[in-house]
């Protein structure tokens, strides 16, 4: 066997840290981080150093499965595969038209190449107007929320930790997720950081999170009421004149945003959101006073209601305080690739779903509607699913009816490593190969990172003989939604692509490109395949890019692999003249949507009397785990067990009151179902507040996870209501859920 090295990015999660691989063979023996990584300088956690067992885990599916007419799973060659596909589609599509083809993809959309690659090409080529997504059980309400402010809803503002004073954490425990919608790694380190030179962090959270235990100061809201709490910070530093007058040549609708703040006083709040006046406005004062300050918000503050709204507060505040865009504040990260420029002002609505006529958000359907469209008969109706990386049965509200949904299928394809509890429906499955099989480059986290960093990582291992790669699985899908057959090669709708950038690059108008010859420039572009020749144009075309030589000392793929480890252009500069797109051309504090939703806030505050808020029963929170990554990782020995647990986390006071003790099974009931779960009194909760992780639910029949299924836990959507969800945003509500909690009966 030979040994060696190889170094690539964790794909794990948003932190997107270094990793140094050691390679017996093809098994990779020793994982660690990097410490020649310019953006994680050695930083790994769990997740990172069990990339070898993710990557050899023996559940992986090594070969397409086609279902058989007895429901049995037969493995199959590529090109039966493909074919069946083929036909599939075709049946549904030739009977029932288009939109009767629904496609779904799961949250590793950031985690892959190939998925953001062909995604939208998917898309097009099929022609339906049903696209779901994990977007909108994530973190939608942040992206419209920022379309709707600065035109872009991928101009999403992080905090520049590295040079604040003074962070504001909201809904959200980094310490645990390691950043998230903020591609920051080794948070924990950076947090200490701060408190070394003096900084303080301030947590607001219904639960005691490893980050509240380690902030200067936790305020435990009541679980849904964010939005309350900071239009009455916003309310603070208006009334007492601490707000920074925005500049009204690049700030639009302040006038209109003082006079709806007014309404909201923290003495009008406090009994609605449970933390007093004075502490709101020493939040505010706290904000308003520290030399550099940014506000962060996460999963807590967009899955809970008025999410859109809460979001949209959170970046008022850091333009109030004078910290949009400015070091030490919130600011825009640079992607490391030509990222899609917006043209047309943000707008939400184009078109609306059949059943329930949800709005259109950025192309999508709010999932929480999927299984209306595929239960719900007539012209339109889903008869056919492709899900892409997804396992929507444990990550949409009530879970439990889109599994009964997605077993009447007319057709399923899914391209996942796993039979899980979605992939199981599907009529054929795709596994994309291993984890080291795969090249990896952030395409849609580098805009979100801390730092101006570029990095890629070619695959560490090469592929089987006849073993596509997963670009290649999802390019024959494009191109046989395209009509070009099952047979088509992958690698002309790179080449395709790359004309048609080039062609809109070149009469661009004042294009530095204009009057270059399309080919001379596909000629210098370089890569062992189709995929990097792609990449290696999107950087060229990137703001850190070369531009065909245009700026000698841009980047291009050759400069990313001769530095494996990766390239640090520096901190992040002030560029909001950059992304704002709206069609004032300034940033909107107060756009109509969201005035109508701040309008209908201020209407339920004034209808809620005083001490008379929340349900006689429980408010249900979510809660993440260092060791999970939704469900993926609960089939790794070395990350289950211990503190990953699903278990009902809920105060002991509460626990004594029902007569409920450490471990006791207890049923909680919610509208949409009930579950039988294992319970954990701790104060890491307050009164009236329960908390049960994501992303369990394992173990069921067809399903092929083995280590899952020893500790499968209980599906928290199997509680969760489809119908109520974020109306600006679509995004389902997982938080501050109401809940009934008993002993368990037997």
């Amino acid at each position: 066997m030979t040994t060696r090295t190889a170094y690539r990015i964790c794909s794990l999660c948003e932190a997107g840290c270094g990793l140094e691989i050691q390679f017996d063979g093809d098994r990779a023996t020793k994982v660690r981080g990097d410490a020649a990584d310019p953006f994680s300088k050695g930083y790994a956690c769990p997740k990172g150093i069990a990339l070898g067992d993710f990557d050899q885990d023996p559940d992986r599916l090594t070969a397409p499965l086609v279902r058989q007419a007895d429901g049995s799973f037969a493995e199959v060659g590529w090109d039966e595969a493909f074919a069946a596909v083929e036909a599939g589609l075709g049946r549904v599509t030739e009977a029932h038209g288009k939109d009767a083809v629904a496609l779904y993809y799961g949250n590793p959309v950031i985690h892959t190449i190939a998925v953001p690659l062909y995604l939208r090409l998917l898309h097009q080529f099929l022609g339906t107007r049903n696209l779901f997504g994990s977007s909108t059980v994530d973190q939608m309400p942040k992206n419209v929320s920022s379309g709707l402010m600065f035109g872009d809803p991928w101009a999403v503002p992080v905090p520049d930790i590295d040079r604040t004073d003074h962070l504001l954490v909201l809904g959200a425990n980094p310490v645990v997720s390691n950043g998230s919608v903020w591609t920051v790694p080794d948070l924990p380190g950076r947090i200490r950081a701060l408190r070394a030179r003096g900084g303080r962090l301030v947590v607001i959270d219904p639960r005691r999170t490893r980050t509240a235990e380690v902030a200067d100061r936790h305020v435990a809201v009541r679980p849904g009421t964010d939005a309350y709490l900071l239009f009455a910070m916003v309310n603070t530093l208006l009334q007492e004149g601490l707000a920074v007058e925005p500049d009204p040549d690049r700030f639009a609708g302040h006038g209109e945003l003082t006079r709806i703040a007014a309404e909201f006083t923290p003495e009008s709040v406090a009994a609605v959101c449970g933390v007093d006046a004075r502490t709101v406005r020493t939040l505010a004062r706290e904000l308003a006073a520290a030399r550099a300050a940014a506000v962060y918000a996460r999963i807590g503050a967009c899955t809970a209601p008025f999410a859109t709204l809460t979001n949209w507060l959170v970046d008022v505040l850091n333009t109030l305080t004078g910290n949009l865009d400015r070091p030490g504040g919130a600011m825009f990260g640079v992607p490391q690739h030509n990222a899609v420029t917006v043209t047309e002002p943000f707008a939400i609505g184009r078109w609306h779903s059949r059943v329930r006529a949800l709005p259109e958000v950025m192309g999508e359907f709010p999932t929480a509607t999927l299984a209306d469209e595929i239960d719900t008969p007539g012209e339109g109706q889903v008869r056919a699913l492709i899900a892409l990386a997804a396992n929507p049965v444990l990550a949409v509200p009530n879970g439990e009816r889109l599994d009964r949904a997605l077993a009447g299928l007319d057709f399923m394809v899914a391209v996942d490593p796993y039979l899980n509890e979605t992939t199981r429906h599907a009529h054929v499955v795709l596994p994309p190969p291993r984890l080291m099989q795969s090249g990896h480059f952030d395409i849609v986290l580098s805009r979100l990172a801390v730092r101006r960093v570029a990095r890629y990582s070619p695959p560490s291992l090469p592929l089987e003989p006849g073993r596509p790669s997963e670009s290649a699985i999802l390019a024959k899908l494009t191109l046989i939604a395209a009509g070009y057959g099952a047979g088509a090669d992958p690698a002309a709708l790179d080449a395709m692509v790359v004309d048609k950038t080039l062609e809109a690059v070149l009469a661009a108008p004042g294009s530095p490109l204009a009057g270059r010859d399309p080919a001379e420039l596909k000629a210098m572009l370089t890569g062992a395949d189709s995929v990097e020749r792609r990449l290696d144009l999107m950087v060229r075309l990137s703001p850190m890019g070369d531009v065909f030589g245009l700026r000698p000392d841009g980047l291009n793929l050759a400069a990313l692999l001769a530095n494996p480890h990766g390239i640090d252009l520096g901190e992040l500069l002030p560029r909001l003249n950059e992304v704002v797109r709206t069609a004032s051309g300034r940033v909107e504090l107060y756009p109509e949507p969201i005035a109508a939703e701040a309008k209908r806030l201020a209407a339920q505050l004034r209808d809620t009397q005083p001490g008379t808020h929340g349900p006689s029963g429980f408010l249900l929170v979510g809660r993440r785990h260092l060791r999970s990554a939704n469900g993926w990782t609960h089939n790794i020995p070395a990350l289950s067990g211990g503190s990953n647990r699903c278990t009902l986390e809920i105060n002991p006071a509460d626990a004594e009151r029902l007569g409920i003790e450490a471990g006791q099974k207890v049923e909680v009931r919610g509208r949409a179902g009930e579950v039988v779960v294992e319970a954990e009194p701790t104060d890491r909760v307050g009164p009236g507040v329960v908390s049960l992780p994501h992303g369990w639910g394992h173990g069921r029949p067809g399903s092929r996870q083995n280590q899952a299924a020893l500790r499968p836990g209980v599906n928290v959507n199997a509680l969760t209501d489809e119908f109520v969800i974020d109306p600006l945003s679509g995004n389902a509500v997982f938080n501050a859920v109401p809940v009934e909690v008993a002993p368990a009966r037997g």
